[in-house]
């Protein structure tokens, strides 16, 4: 198995509602067709590179090779924890957990999307809330951040609810066009007021090394 040699892709993540795991290729070909079904209103990019106005045949074939990349440069130093989110065996988007000398710094930073069909359901809350677990209680984090433009209410929202706080503010270029963006931090005690998602960790001990917390085997 890939995990033998490769210990965090055997890491899973058990919410009541989800499974949050590194994809197989099959998990791609899965993802691939739920950025396909849609992401967000083709109006409103909430993305900075806006990667979903590809035609359908490179759409797919971009998020296939975009996840085969973040995989292969993982090290100790930079990492991607670049976890497909499963509900009821379905591969339905992304949930993000990235960090650069995590070992010292302790930060991480967050990013996702979620086909259409299931948002409005609160799952983007519980997959976000899998991997802030992982950073914060298994990892040793002392603080989280996430960004979104002022028109993603959604996202703002999840992060409002899971307790981070505004952190500044920027102005970036989307479609041409200027739009506000918002940096959120997440500090460990107030992870700790707003922890309400119970996680299940699944073969974390291996991959410790691997985020930069020991020394990798011999």
């Amino acid at each position: 198995m890939i995990a033998d040699h490769f210990p965090p892709a055997g890491l899973r993540l058990n919410t009541p509602r989800l499974q949050l795991r590194m994809p197989s290729d099959q998990d791609l070909s899965e993802l691939a067709d739920a950025a396909l079904a849609g992401v967000h209103d083709p109006a409103h990019m909430p993305f900075l590179t806006p990667w979903t106005d590809q035609p359908p045949d490179r759409l797919a074939l971009a998020v296939v090779q975009h996840n085969w990349a973040t995989m292969a440069a993982w090290t100790p130093q930079k990492w991607t924890f670049n976890a497909v989110v499963v509900h009821e065996g379905t591969v339905i988007g992304v949930q993000d957990l990235a960090a650069s000398d995590f070992g010292v710094a302790r930060q991480v930073n967050t990013g996702s999307w979620l086909t259409r069909r299931y948002q409005g359901r609160g799952l983007g809350k519980e997959m976000r809330a899998a991997v802030l677990h992982l950073a914060f209680a298994e990892l040793g984090a002392v603080a989280a951040l996430s960004e979104a433009f002022d028109t993603s209410v959604a996202s703002r929202g999840v992060s409002l609810g899971l307790g981070y706080r505004p952190d500044g503010t920027n102005l970036v270029a989307v479609r041409g066009e200027r739009v506000g963006e918002t940096r959120f931090r997440l500090t460990r005690e107030d992870w700790e007021r707003h922890r309400t998602v119970p996680v299940e960790v699944e073969g974390l001990e291996r991959c410790l090394p691997y985020f930069g917390l020991g020394e990798l085997p011999a």
